[in-house]
């Protein structure tokens, strides 16, 4: 048998449509579907309903598969806001300390390959921790004393800010997904 599908659950789903139609129609050969110009072949040589049967009962068995929906119940993602200068930090601080509500701040420049890269990560981050609120800083259109205020050496740096106060930052000069279980690390100790 020959299977080419995008998802699991999409071939799971065809799967299980196909025994379907072949329990009402009990013919032998082979079936092709096309989902939105996705097409799927199934290729079998079966010649009566007890092979069908056997097959399908090993199949069953042998695949267990389960459908995967991904929760479309929020947003996948939440784009960071932007901080442009240094009153603007000061009263997100300020609002963040009253609320109890930490942040996390990329510090990040456009010509960054690394901090471009990482941008968008950080908003899938975004997403999963709804309870902290994500920005970045581009230390190119921003004044140097804000770049001061948060101590930048190096780019990009991801800073958790709890109670008006930088706990915690992590360098990202290495791979992406480092990054990213960093800074996940640096929000389960701090939040």
């Amino acid at each position: 048998m020959s299977v080419l599908a995008a998802n699991s659950h999409i071939l799971y789903r065809e799967i299980y449509q196909r025994d379907q139609q072949q329990q009402q129609s009990s013919s032998s050969g082979g079936c092709s579907v096309s989902i939105n110009g996705v097409g799927f072949a199934f290729l079998s040589s079966f010649g009566n309903d007890i092979k069908q049967r056997e097959w399908r009962r090993k199949w069953k068995r042998d695949l267990k598969a389960e459908a995967f929906w991904q929760d479309v119940s929020g947003p996948t993602t939440i784009e960071m806001e932007h901080i442009a200068d240094i009153d603007q930090l000061d009263q997100i601080l300020l609002q963040s300390k009253q609320l109890s509500q930490p942040i996390i701040i990329d510090w990040m420049a456009a010509w960054c390959r690394k901090c471009i890269y990482l941008k968008p990560k950080l908003e899938k981050l975004a997403a999963e921790y709804k309870r902290i609120k994500f920005y970045y800083v581009d230390v190119n259109k921003v004044s140097q004393a804000l770049v001061k205020r948060g101590n930048i050496s190096k780019m990009p740096t991801i800073q958790l800010w709890k109670d008006g106060e930088m706990k915690e930052e992590v360098i990202g000069g290495h791979k992406a997904w480092l990054v990213i279980d960093e800074v996940r690390e640096m929000i389960r100790k701090h939040v």
